[in-house]
């Protein structure tokens, strides 16, 4: 039976930081958390940021790749999927660059998962979020589109709590917490920035 995602608070809030952050910009980064058994439910616990300008798979993406793998272990947990902001609001293809990053981890964690951030929906109370998986079949990545659709009730794709986009939305607009964001992209700039685990913009509770 194919695997199914739940997406804590923790994570869907950092995801939709990054996007807000720097809106018009591609965005990337790792998720991090844990399967219940082989083939069962993953659990995406947080989600770590790595750029904010990116066209192909650098150095500084590798570092950020090594680091961000390196602390999941540390912390007892994995690498068990990737996620992306396209520059155009209106792109939502998982990028060349993403599938490569998605493989990668998927070396890892067969039951991976790749998240591209819908941006003409991010701002509007749902999860905006596309779902890619990868089809063996034609060893690619491919959105997601059996039903129930994803985020929908029943399907394999859910969040930890149906509120949580428009907490998002809240947590941006009236406290401006995305603007205490940071990923590996900042860190290399100041090194004070915590982007591994990015407490600093975290509301009280998480």
């Amino acid at each position: 039976m194919p695997a199914s995602y739940t997406i804590s608070a923790q994570a869907y809030y950092k995801i939709f930081f990054h996007a807000a952050k720097h809106p018009h910009r591609a965005v990337n980064g790792i998720l991090v958390g844990k399967q219940t058994s082989s083939g069962g439910e993953v659990e995406i616990s947080d989600a770590i940021p790595l750029l904010h300008h990116w066209t192909s798979l650098s150095p500084m993406m590798e570092i950020g790749l090594d680091l961000a793998g390196q602390h999941a272990s540390s912390s007892g947990m994995k690498l068990v999927g990737y996620y992306q902001a396209c520059e155009r609001l209106d792109e939502t293809a998982l990028a060349p660059v993403g599938e490569k990053v998605a493989g990668r981890v998927q070396a890892g964690f067969g039951d991976a998962i790749a998240f591209v951030i819908d941006g003409e929906k991010i701002g509007t109370g749902v999860a905006a979020l596309i779902p890619y998986t990868f089809q063996p079949s034609s060893k690619a990545w491919r959105p997601y589109s059996k039903d129930p659709l994803p985020f929908a009730p029943g399907s394999r794709f859910k969040l930890a709590s149906n509120d949580l986009p428009v907490q998002a939305i809240s947590l941006v607009q009236d406290q401006h917490l995305h603007q205490a964001f940071g990923d590996f992209d900042d860190h290399l700039e100041d090194v004070s920035i915590d982007w591994l685990r990015n407490r600093a913009c975290l509301p009280a509770g998480i």
